[in-house]
């Protein structure tokens, strides 16, 4: 065979196994096989064929700028592929192209005209264009009766206030925002932008979202024409509602760019666009000129920071191209380090809030993280020792206090350039000495970088060796509350060094619950300053490791009120010491059991080995729980998840969602954590978290899942955001318990609508559940089999099973005869659906297994009435579906077990003796059995 002709032939067998695996559903080994084929022709007609079937693909796959590519390719080669030009029709139509699509299904119905899917095609378009012909021109309009209110000087406040937000409901239709964006409405909004009512203001800023959100070329436009410098001295004004509003108008701004940039056609009008990199970068140029700015408010800076976490580091370290983090760090590192270092006490500075040296310490810390290589962090390390060195060799205190500041931010941040910098020349000596000052805010800067330095700096000696006795003469001998409260702080770092190790006692015994109590003492002291009761929780995150403590603090309600009212305070500082607390009394952290024998060793060897305290039993844990559940743990979670803040970082999701998963731990306990909130809390937290988190949260969605209505505890289309996070748990790397859970939660999903089952199989979940169908765990695989029942109600299920070459109809038919009930009903179960729906399949039956008839008559006789149930439908179906079939089954002890069920009596019910009778019925009427013989067996009647 020559060069030519085996290509030949393999084109041909690729765009047969294509056209096999769209028909199986497999539509993406479909589209991999037709790509492939296309590589390979070099016939035209042969290549439009490919293209056509592509699209099609597509279509299935939602990829429909792809589909109209590719039906397009086929029509230019055959304008009269009417499948092709079909194809074309419904991905315009998708598109939002309707005048293009009306052509094309014209077109289609004029060379097909008696083809219903054509017509019906052609009066939808037609129908959708006189829709938006008519929405348009009442569009058009509203807009110009808004900006002729809002122009108006004369015009009622309230009046203009009412006009303002009716653009904003405008502005998230997309035939509003075209028009507003038409009608020269940017020009307007940056008119109202300078308006001194603040609702105004809010209302503009909300309009300028909905016009950017999802559209590139929109947001060029608006970026270029407002300025950036404009709409960053928005968001730096002094109102936080304004600050907020601005900072989420650029969050959408960013997005809307680099999804662009992430596209070969961007705006929803297809036009072709440079690239917008020019663009973000003024837009990261303008937010790092705003980070030492002194006429920016505190709030604008934090929501400036807020923006950088967000868009600077990669979302994916797999992604090789850190060059923004580069940029930036070339670009601002010293501005950021302006507000690291920043004193707030000291005058000079920007303003501040209490979130921005957090924030701060975030943004460097994801800075740091994004870097690749040491050559990276080691010039990240020289320009923050250069910084603090600058400030640290100024004569006088106030350079020294900066340079101790900036050191306080990194050690909480990116802390091996903490460190670093902390064991600089004189650095601790003056740290010591600023600790024993008169002067409270130089206290508080030392008292709090020693703090910070307890847990991080191991290379800082003086910290382990002598840190206990600073700190314990700073809290006795201090009059300061606020100094006093965070050198408690600091004795609770160092005295929680072991742990949950009850046999690790840093403390005499007893002296850990003294500084636990007096934690709670300024927990509750609402006269106290919330930036000093903030460090009693940060106490507390520490001393939790102490089960005595654990008990109690859950004692103390009002303690546990304050705790959560902090945590949906203003202040964002205290998220991670609050989730951590409830990590520590939920004790939901990793505990690795050791090995018993590895322990006998250790002993042998006479090395240390960790005891768990007495308190920390499941029992405990459990009055714990129920304790944290009474003062109303679940609001202050689901709080503390809608925080958008850098203080809200992936160890502080981590920790909400380890706390979750405990509170549902108790099946009783669902109902109220989804009553408050829960549900909706955890489906963002399996999403944007650790990959442990992740699992954790996806894990008690499953426990909900299993538990409650799912339409209830998740409304709306919040449903089907549930299925990505339960798919996912589906995974060698999770546990077969967190399987077996997801298993059955989806189980629970694919009941309920067609739709949900669509979005199953679109997250690739069937192949998934199959192979849990062969788990050797004898739950595991009946839930994996309970799943694919319900999943196989939707047609693209059942042609995996149509498809030839599997063992699937196989599997079902032995796990039908297995001793396992569960997994009998399960299997019996999907096999009656299978044949009721797909009758093809009842031939298939005889070929899978020998002992098919065997298995049939088991399930006849089984003494369990759905087993019975489920055989009789299986047979009633085969024998509707082929005579042939109808024989064999009434030549074997079928026909008798039958004739006894057609009968009733008791133990059987109606629905099987009724389906039984059906089953005889179908035997007289092929000839198989007499008539007199069908009665006399099925009924007892005479002849």
């Amino acid at each position: 065979m020559s060069g030519d002709e085996k290509e030949k032939k393999d084109t041909t067998s690729m765009k047969e196994e294509g056209n096999t695996l769209f028909k199986a559903g497999d539509v993406q080994g479909a589209v991999c096989c037709y790509t492939k084929a296309l590589k390979t022709s070099e016939s035209k007609a042969e290549r439009a064929v490919l293209y056509r079937n592509r699209a099609a693909c597509y279509l299935r796959q939602e990829e429909y700028n792809k589909a109209e590519a590719d039906a397009s390719k086929a029509l230019d080669t055959d304008p009269g592929d009417v499948k092709a030009r079909f194809r074309r029709a419904q991905a315009f139509q998708k598109l939002c192209r309707l005048d293009q699509a009306f052509l094309d299904a014209q077109r289609c119905a004029q060379l097909e005209p008696k083809n219903k899917a054509f017509q019906d095609l052609l009066r939808q378009l037609g129908a959708q264009i006189q829709q938006k012909s008519v929405q348009l021109n009442s569009t058009d309009a509203r807009v110009q009766q808004m900006f002729s209110l809002l122009l108006d000087a004369t015009a009622k406040d309230s009046d203009r206030q009412k006009a303002a937000q009716n653009l904003v409901v405008l502005s998230r239709e997309d035939a509003g925002a075209e028009q507003i964006f038409r009608n020269d409405g940017v020009k307007l909004i940056e008119k109202l932008l300078q308006s001194k009512q603040e609702e105004v203001v809010l209302s503009s800023l909300r309009t300028l979202v909905g016009l950017c959100t999802g559209h590139q070329s929109r947001t060029m436009a608006i970026v270029n024409e407002l300025g950036m410098e404009q709409l960053c001295g928005v968001m730096g004004s002094g109102a936080s509602t304004v600050s907020l509003a601005a900072c989420h108008l650029l969050q959408v701004m960013f997005e809307a760019l680099t999804e662009g940039m992430k596209r070969e056609i961007r705006g929803k009008d297809d036009a072709i666009l440079p690239e917008p990199s020019k663009e973000l970068r003024s837009m990261l140029c303008h937010l790092l000129e705003m980070m030492p700015a002194s006429n920016v408010s505190g709030p604008g800076r934090d929501s400036a920071i807020n923006l950088m976490v967000k868009q600077v580091p990669r979302k994916s370290l797999k992604n090789p191209d850190n060059s923004l983090t580069l940029w930036v760090i070339d670009q601002g590192l010293k501005k950021i380090l302006e507000v690291a270092g920043t004193v707030p006490e000291l005058s000079g500075g920007p303003p501040l809030t209490d979130n921005s040296h957090m924030s701060c310490s975030v943004l460097l810390s994801k800075l740091y993280e994004d870097l690749k290589s040491d050559k990276e962090r080691e010039n990240f390390n020289k320009l923050c020792e250069e910084y603090v060195q600058q400030y640290f060799s100024r004569p006088g205190l106030d350079g020294k206090l900066r340079a101790i500041q900036t050191v306080s931010v990194l050690l909480q941040g990116p802390s091996e350039v903490g460190n670093r910098t902390l064991e600089m020349s004189g650095m601790m000596d003056a740290v010591i000495a600023l600790c024993a000052s008169e002067d409270v805010t130089h206290q508080q800067v030392a008292v709090e970088t020693v703090i910070h330095a307890a847990g991080k700096a191991k290379r800082a000696s003086f910290i382990t060796a002598n840190g206990v006795a600073l700190l314990k003469d700073l809290y006795k001998k201090s009059e300061n509350d606020r100094i006093r409260v965070r050198a408690l702080v600091g004795l609770c770092k160092l005295g929680s060094a072991g742990g949950t190790d009850f046999s690790m006692k840093q403390f005499a015994e007893g002296s850990t619950l003294k500084l636990a109590k007096q934690c709670r003492k300024w927990l509750c002291n609402e006269s106290l300053p919330p930036t000093s009761r903030r460090w009693s929780v940060e106490g507390l995150a520490y001393l939790t490791f102490d089960a005595d403590v654990k008990d109690d603090l859950v004692e103390d309600k009002n303690a546990l009120v304050a705790m959560f009212e902090l945590a949906k305070s203003e202040d964002k500082t205290v998220l991670f010491a609050v989730g951590s607390t409830l990590v520590n009394c939920t004790n939901s952290y990793e505990v690795e059991k050791p090995d018993p024998q590895m322990v006998e060793l250790a002993k042998y060897a006479k090395q240390h080995v960790p005891e768990e305290h007495p308190k920390d039993a499941p029992s405990h844990v459990e009055k714990r729980l129920g304790k944290l559940l009474e003062a109303g743990v679940v609001s202050a979670l689901v709080c503390m998840v809608k925080h958008e803040s850098p203080a809200l970082t992936e160890a502080c999701r981590d920790c909400i969602a380890r706390v979750f998963l405990a509170l549902v731990e108790r099946q009783k306990d669902r109902g109220t954590v989804v009553a408050q909130g829960g549900g909706k809390a955890l489906i963002p937290l399996a999403s944007d978290n650790t990959d442990l988190g992740k699992t954790k949260a996806a894990q008690a969605l499953a426990k909900i899942t299993i538990t409650s209505n799912p339409e209830i505890a998740f409304p709306g289309e919040r449903i089907y955001e549930m299925v990505r996070p339960l798919v996912s748990l589906l995974s060698l790397e999770c546990t077969m318990l967190q399987n077996f859970e997801a298993l059955m939660a989806l189980t629970n999903l694919a009941g309920i609508s067609d739709r949900l089952r669509q979005k199953i199989i679109q997250e690739k979940a069937v192949s998934k559940i199959e192979g849990y169908m062969f788990e050797e765990h004898n739950l595991v695989r009946a839930s994996a089999t309970e799943c694919m029942c319900n999943l196989v109600l939707s047609t693209e299920v059942q042609k995996l099973y149509l498809a030839t070459g599997n063992d699937r109809l196989k599997l079902l038919v032995l796990y039908s005869g297995e001793e396992d009930e569960r997994l009998r009903k399960a299997a019996a179960g999907t096999l009656a659906m299978l044949t009721a729906e797909q009758p093809e399949l009842c031939a298939r039956i005889p070929g899978t297994t020998t002992h098919w008839l065997e298995i049939l008559q088991s399930l006849l006789l089984c003494e369990i009435s759905d087993l019975r149930h489920r055989g009789v439908v299986i047979v009633q179906n085969m024998m509707q579906a082929e005579k042939s079939l109808a024989e064999t089954i009434m030549e074997s002890e079928a026909l008798e077990i039958l004739s006894v069920l057609a009968k009733g009596g008791e133990g059987t019910p109606e629905s099987v003796s009724k389906t039984a009778q059906n089953c005889l019925d179908k035997a007289v009427e092929y000839s198989i059995i007499m008539n007199g013989e069908g009665r006399e067996k099925g009924k007892g009647t005479e002849p």
